[in-house]
């Protein structure tokens, strides 16, 4: 009678060849704790991962047994929203993850979140992107990094963070799922929503900001900070409407270059900061799965997409895997025309036959880049843009990506034809070899044959590199105090990826929350 009441949590084992047997994990609970199946009132998963390392494949719970006990069917978390229509004003910068979690934590808090964004709403900018891949045009302010929901609508919607701050990333997966994510986010040790499922969640989070008394601008680029004494005053949008403010949450994002331009030229802080740029390398799924799984044939059923992450140190310099794309797709994520960008994203099933990742290389930002000393702050924004215009004149001067077979990319050797590809706007053979500075490229096949060692199979004449993946994150730093306030301009606080402060959606919502509390505390 030792369990009369109570909950256990534990771990189980679940072989692949078992997940599909009813009831399985009662069963192995029941087994565990040695009560009956039916003492167990209920049982709920916490925690669900792979453990693909040995050809006998495990799928590891990590669950809450409840016996005899009522299981909870609401959560913990609850998001109480106030009406701020006629509260004090917070301006934000930016509607991507930081500038949505700054929002509707200042309604949390009872102030009025004002939000400008360059972009469209989330559906509209279905049209842009379109022609992104099929016209070759880029629009400048709605395009897969600007517009509702940001960078990562379009790319993803990858929540994987390395955060310690464990409370507040539950906070906020809770409140994604609050706003109709799957519940599934919670378990997943890599959750994942989908590009396909992203935007509806997005015009969930709009309309609570709405609904509460918020305002949210589009198509509003900031083009100007009206500064006085040192304090932000008011803020220039690009229809030269000027609006008085409070406080501003600048939240926009790793490829806004005209705010770093804007700062630059007003004398106000900025650093360069290291970062990493690279290819992005394109595998037909089956190979991958292949190597993790141990499978010759299709991947099991019950397993998805197989994903990897690689890392090796080059002559001091890692160069290492970035967002890791199962079953997904390659995408043109310039923000200009005459520049090429490519990022990956995967819809929420990972059904698509081709498996991508980054592979970059650190720029170490202090050592690295002797040329480009007198861009001072911007140095390391030049390089980056100088390296997307490389791609763009290697490729066609259009948005086709220049691309090697990866076997002819590390022994030197231009590619007479290519795989086929999941990027839209279509690769043209170039000498990527030779193109990419040494910095980046020599280390490049280094890396790749050490991932070779590391994956048997991974090194193959059946993946294409393309260039060039080069906004993995900010290359210029907005600094903060403590209170995270700008040091040099009162009522200014930088957030999120686009300061340097985040590196993912997840991250840069939890520093879009912060920031919201900051600029509270010092109205």
């Amino acid at each position: 009678n030792y369990f009369c009441h109570m909950i256990k949590e534990i771990q189980i084992r679940v072989q692949l060849q078992e997940e599909s047997i009813p009831n399985i994990i009662l069963k192995k609970a029941a087994h565990q704790l040695s009560i009956s199946p039916t003492k167990i009132s209920g049982i709920k998963v916490l925690r669900k991962s792979i453990d693909a390392r040995k050809p006998q494949i495990y799928f590891n719970y990590k669950i809450s047994v409840y016996i005899k006990e009522p299981v909870p069917n609401t959560s913990e978390y609850s998001f109480t929203y106030k009406d701020v229509s006629k509260a004090k004003e917070i301006h934000i910068i930016g509607f991507g993850p930081a500038g949505m979690y700054a929002a509707l934590r200042c309604i949390e808090l009872g102030f009025k979140p004002v939000v400008l964004e360059r972009g469209k709403k989330v559906q509209e900018r279905r049209r842009d992107l379109k022609a992104i891949n099929q016209d070759h045009h880029v629009d400048s302010d709605s395009n897969y990094c600007f517009g509702e929901g940001g960078a990562g609508t379009y790319s993803d919607g990858k929540l994987y963070t390395r955060s310690l701050k464990r409370g507040d990333v539950r906070r906020i997966f809770e409140n994604l799922v609050h706003h109709g994510a799957t519940e599934q986010i919670l378990i997943d040790a890599h959750p994942h929503i989908g590009t396909n499922k992203l935007p509806k969640i997005i015009e969930n989070i709009r309309e609570t900001i709405l609904n509460h008394g918020g305002e949210i601008h589009f198509e509003s680029r900031v083009v100007d900070f009206i500064i006085k004494n040192h304090k932000i005053q008011a803020i220039q949008l690009k229809n030269e409407l000027e609006m008085p403010v409070n406080a501003v949450i600048l939240a926009t994002g790793h490829s806004a270059r005209d705010i770093y331009y804007l700062l630059d030229r007003k004398n106000i802080a900025l650093q360069a900061k290291s970062f990493a740029m690279g290819v992005r390398v394109e595998h037909p799924q089956h190979i991958i799965d292949s190597i993790q799984y141990h499978c010759t044939d299709q991947r099991d059923e019950l397993l998805p997409a197989a994903s990897y992450s690689l890392v090796h140190q080059v002559q001091d310099r890692g160069v290492y895997s970035f967002c890791m794309c199962p079953g997904g797709f390659i995408v043109p994520a310039a923000t200009a025309n005459g520049e090429v960008v490519v990022n990956g994203m995967s819809p929420s099933r990972r059904n698509n036959p081709y498996a991508n990742s980054g592979i970059v290389v650190e720029i170490n930002i202090e050592k690295d880049l002797p040329k480009y000393q007198h861009f001072g702050a911007l140095k390391g924004l030049e390089y980056q843009k100088d390296l997307e215009r490389l791609a763009f004149t290697s490729g066609e001067r259009n948005q086709t990506a220049p691309a090697q077979r990866l076997t002819d990319f590390v022994e030197g050797n231009v590619s007479l034809d290519l795989n086929p590809t999941s990027y839209q706007p279509g690769l043209k053979s170039a000498p990527l070899h030779s193109l990419l500075p040494k910095l980046i490229g020599g280390r490049l096949r280094k890396g790749f044959e050490a991932f070779g060692r590391k994956m048997y199979g991974y090194y193959t004449s059946e993946a294409n590199i393309v260039g060039v993946e080069s906004r993995t994150s900010s290359p210029v730093n907005i600094p903060r105090k403590d209170d995270l306030e700008h040091p040099e301009i009162e009522g200014l606080f930088p957030c999120g990826e686009g300061g340097g402060y985040a590196g993912g959606i997840i991250s840069a919502a939890m520093d879009g929350e912060r920031c919201a509390e900051a600029a509270i505390a010092k109205l």
